[in-house]
C-alpha cells in the first residue's frame, strides 16, 4: 500500500483532519524541459514541493524541498497559481494525516547542481514538454502543469 494516497472528489475518501501549507515549483531549465520526480511514497510524477516549515517562507521551502528532492538548486521566479480545492485530500497512511489540499505553486529557474533521487525521489529527470503528459500523475498535479503550460501569465487560484 503507497504511504500517500490522494483523493478528489471521493465520496469513499476518509475526512479531512490537517491543512498545511506546502509549496511546488515548477523549475525550466534553459531548454524549455520541466523538472520532474517519481515520487517514492505513491510512484507519481510530481514536481518538487513539500510543507512549509514554521519559520520558514514560501520562498525558503520552495528552494530547499528542490534541493531536498532534486540535487538542483534553482531562484524563484514566480507564482503558478495557488491551489486550496476541498475535494483533493492527500491520505498519508503512516499516520493517518488526511490534509486537504493547500499548494502554493511557483516557478523556478536551476542555477545549480545535477539531478539527484534522494528518499522523497526515486527518479528525477529533465522532462520535455511534449512527453509530460505520457508520466503517471494525480490529475491536481497534471492540472497545475497544464495551468502553467497555458501560459496566459494570469495565478490561478482556486
Amino acid at each position: 500500500m503507497p504511504s500517500r494516497i490522494d483523493y478528489f472528489n471521493d465520496p469513499n475518501a476518509p475526512a479531512a483532519n490537517s491543512l498545511v501549507p506546502s509549496v511546488n515549483v515548477i523549475v525550466i531549465d534553459d531548454a524549455g524541459r520541466l523538472l520532474m520526480i517519481r515520487r517514492t511514497d505513491n510512484d507519481n510524477w510530481a514536481v518538487p514541493g513539500g510543507a512549509i516549515d514554521l519559520g520558514e517562507s514560501m520562498i525558503d521551502a520552495a528552494i530547499r524541498e528542490t534541493i531536498e528532492e532534486t540535487g538542483i538548486v534553482c531562484e524563484i521566479t514566480g507564482i503558478d497559481g495557488i491551489y486550496t480545492d476541498p475535494r483533493h485530500l492527500i491520505h498519508y497512511t503512516s499516520n493517518d494525516e488526511v490534509r486537504q489540499e493547500f499548494s502554493i505553486v511557483l516557478t523556478g529557474h536551476p542555477t545549480g547542481g545535477e539531478p539527484t533521487p534522494s528518499n522523497e525521489s526515486s527518479e528525477v529527470h529533465w522532462v520535455e514538454i511534449d512527453a509530460v503528459n505520457d508520466l503517471q500523475m494525480h490529475r491536481s498535479m497534471r492540472a497545475r502543469i497544464e495551468h502553467y503550460l497555458k501560459g496566459d501569465g494570469t495565478p490561478h487560484l482556486g
